[in-house]
């Protein structure tokens, strides 16, 4: 991880702390290219956490937009769930 990118999840992991009591409901979004594989594996990241999960695809097909209502324990777990789906190709967080 470059420092620019781990300064950013300090970052987050900072205001995460300072404007939400923990545990809490957090909200991922992320866009992805449209790949069937690609879709499934950031909806198996949040798999037995009681996660409420929207896709939906861009007008031209070519991305979806993937947005995750979950509970979870701490700024950490969220930081931690946004670094494991890092690998995922053409991923974007937002």
């Amino acid at each position: 991880m470059d420092k620019k990118t781990e300064e950013f999840y300090i970052r987050l992991k900072e205001e995460l702390q300072a404007t939400s009591d923990w545990p809490s409901v957090y909200l991922y979004k992320f866009i992805v290219p449209t790949d069937t594989q690609k879709i499934v594996i950031v909806e198996n990241a949040f798999d037995n956490m009681g996660a409420v999960i929207n896709t939906q695809q861009s007008k031209n097909g070519k991305f979806t937009s993937i947005s995750v209502n979950v509970m979870m324990t701490s700024p950490e777990a969220v930081v931690e769930k946004y670094q494991e789906l890092s690998t995922v190709e053409g991923i974007i967080s937002l």
